[in-house]
């Protein structure tokens, strides 16, 4: 494997239910499959060492979905955040959050809280949990925080351009880097609403891999793919080369 590792690593982990159809079971099977494989690439991840790691878990338009198959998943990320702790101790991980948390049922506020509070000062990978996460949401959330904190109403702005990295100060979390590269399995070529501000110059990588299958061996080889490539941020060649 390629010895550049990308500081941040961003997955939409695709592809749950179609396991689940594949293989004559119901969705909800797949999604429990696809805890599985998170818990192996997290564990990949921080042996691997990246730095940060956040996993597209739960977004604003999965609330469209049955719900049963929205209850079956709380029910999964309530079950994680719950009784991996001993994982999280062991390997040294940290739990963050990108997503409106308020927007989540009260139960699940409560342990992401708990879990955010006990891991906040362990030293290994930072777990990013994007969850009732959208990008369009956090910007526009964003917007909305910078606005009350600078004391103005919505078209009041002064006459001063707004800085990107005015608007950055007020992300879900702003003081993690941008993604290195982004990850979507199950062959789509889609960014579905996903870390639309940070992901505006990350690396993609595309694997026709469900998500319930994927292991150690499947990021090692989309990190290997992120070592080969030249990154020039919208740069010429050269520019970067001799940078």
């Amino acid at each position: 494997m390629d010895s550049k590792i990308p500081l941040h690593v961003g997955i939409i982990m695709d592809g749950n239910g179609r396991w689940a159809k594949k293989r004559g079971q119901i969705r909800t099977q797949g999604h429990l499959e696809g805890l599985k494989a998170a818990k192996r690439v997290v564990k990949a991840a921080s042996a691997m060492g990246i730095s940060y790691l956040t996993l597209y878990t739960f977004s604003t338009e999965n609330w469209k979905r049955t719900a049963d198959e929205v209850g079956f998943i709380m029910g999964l990320v309530k079950q994680y955040l719950r009784g991996e702790f001993d994982f999280y101790r062991e390997n040294g991980i940290r739990i963050r959050h990108a997503g409106d948390k308020n927007g989540l049922p009260r139960d699940i506020q409560k342990e992401l809280e708990k879990v955010l509070e006990e891991t906040k000062d362990f030293k290994g990978l930072q777990v990013i949990l994007a969850l009732n996460y959208g990008g369009r949401d956090e910007i526009a959330r964003a917007l909305s925080r910078m606005i009350k904190d600078q004391g103005a109403k919505p078209g009041l702005f002064s006459a001063e351009p707004v800085k990107t990295e005015l608007i950055g100060r007020y992300l879900d979390n702003p003081d993690v880097p941008d993604p290195d590269l982004i990850i979507r399995t199950a062959g789509e070529f889609r960014t579905s609403n996903f870390l639309l501000w940070e992901g505006a110059y990350s690396e993609y990588y595309i694997s026709d891999k469900l998500w319930p299958d994927w292991g150690e061996e499947d990021l090692e080889k989309a990190v290997d793919s992120f070592g080969k490539r030249e990154r020039r941020f919208g740069a010429d060649y050269a520019h970067v080369r001799n940078s």
